[in-house]
């Protein structure tokens, strides 16, 4: 996955009120060095703040995202969104090369619509049964959804799964 989409991704775990290193690296599946870097990138660019903190047992470093930041994480969505919206309009026009050659250029973005919860992850499926392709030509197989190998049980009306790096 391209560094972009995790920088958005680390962005997005921090807006979801993880604030300090540790359960950061936990929720994204990014190993401390990268996610040092990242962290770094995001406080140069003003998206994130490192506040260090005073308690009981020791002073403590929290991580908070900044209006910029939130503005962000919103307008990537949007974009992430209308990329989705192209998607499924290819796939319901039935024609099968360009929705393969949009996905072809937008490959790295997918597991990003994965972790933010934008796609249809039964449309998604279909898109790849029409296509006559697997989901892990374009995903890696870990961060697929349990299920989602084309004969997914939709009755609880969502999926839980972990993005992995």
């Amino acid at each position: 996955m391209e560094s972009e989409s995790k920088d958005l991704i680390v962005l997005a775990t921090i807006m979801r009120g993880e604030h300090n290193f540790d359960k950061i690296k936990k929720n994204t599946k990014i190993d401390a060095e990268e996610l040092n870097s990242i962290l770094e990138k995001l406080e140069e660019r003003g998206l994130i703040t490192v506040k260090e903190k005073k308690g009981f047992f020791g002073s403590k470093v929290e991580i908070i995202a900044t209006e910029k930041g939130s503005r962000e994480v919103d307008e990537r969505v949007f974009e992430l969104q209308q990329k989705w919206n192209q998607m499924s309009l290819l796939y319901k026009s039935g024609n099968k090369d360009k929705l393969k050659q949009y996905m072809d250029e937008n490959k790295s973005i997918l597991p990003t619509m994965m972790f933010f919860g934008i796609m249809d992850m039964m449309m998604f499926s279909m898109m790849f049964s029409m296509m006559g392709m697997m989901m892990t030509d374009y995903i890696p197989q870990e961060t697929i959804p349990e299920g989602m190998d084309g004969d997914a049980d939709m009755s609880d009306g969502g999926f839980d799964f972990d993005i992995g790096f």
